[in-house]
């Protein structure tokens, strides 16, 4: 079991936005988060990578204990995992190449021939083995975000969490960029938990869906998914 949460309430600062949260995620799966804005959906994966503490029920993340994780435990946490953001996050001042380079040297990757290797590797995975010297100014919005990608599984991680990945995105890049997370979960054997407003994913791309409503996260089958789907579509 990759992910395991038994009566977890999540808050975010004083205010509980989801209460008595259980659910499990096995590794090799590719997992949707779905609702309406402030439902509690982002603040859901933070807690997974130990962005917001938990203190009550029982929470595991790649067999770490996230209620009795303590601070100086996180860096190792997060080396074996990759977040994605809607926003890319991308060092500015610096070329694609270099913005990959940093991170390997921040979690210890010291051969310089492994870290040429890695990038390559990963630039090739994501369709930008090209874009090496280019500054994330010069890309659109979408090659950002393969990069952000490239990013996110330098470090061979078992699980990638999306927070809104295609937020920033038209709806043909939107469905590029979760095709290469998709063929990342065939190949790479990882999970990948992604929220998404982009509801015409998830009958393109199928996977298990959770919504988040009414301070719940509820586990959405097939036969219900289109009227969860309707749910979210009614705001605003």
């Amino acid at each position: 079991m990759l992910i395991e949460y038994k009566h977890v309430d999540v808050y975010q600062e004083v205010q509980e936005v989801l209460t008595d949260v259980t659910f499990t995620i096995d590794e090799g799966e590719f997992v949707y988060v779905i609702g309406k804005v402030g439902s509690g959906k982002s603040s859901l994966i933070k807690t997974l990578y130990g962005e917001l503490p938990i203190h009550s029920g029982e929470a595991t993340v790649m067999e770490h204990d996230m209620c009795n994780l303590k601070r100086k435990h996180l860096p190792d946490l997060r080396r074996k995992l990759g977040v994605i953001f809607q926003d890319f996050q991308l060092l500015t001042d610096r070329t694609v190449d270099a913005n990959l380079r940093f991170v390997l040297k921040a979690t210890g990757w010291k051969n310089k021939e492994d870290i040429n290797n890695r990038i390559e590797e990963v630039l090739e995975l994501v369709g930008m083995s090209t874009k090496g010297y280019k500054l994330p100014s010069e890309l659109s919005g979408g090659e950002q975000q393969r990069i952000a990608i490239a990013r996110s599984i330098l470090n061979y991680p078992k699980l990638i969490l999306a927070d809104e990945p295609t937020g920033n995105l038209d709806a043909d890049t939107s469905k590029q960029i979760t095709e290469l997370l998709m063929k990342i979960v065939k190949e790479q054997g990882a999970t990948v938990v992604m929220i998404t407003h982009n509801l015409n994913l998830l009958d393109m791309y199928p996977g298990r869906v959770f919504e988040c409503k009414d301070k719940a996260l509820i586990e959405v089958s097939n036969e219900n998914l289109q009227e969860a789907e309707n749910e979210v579509n009614e705001q605003a």
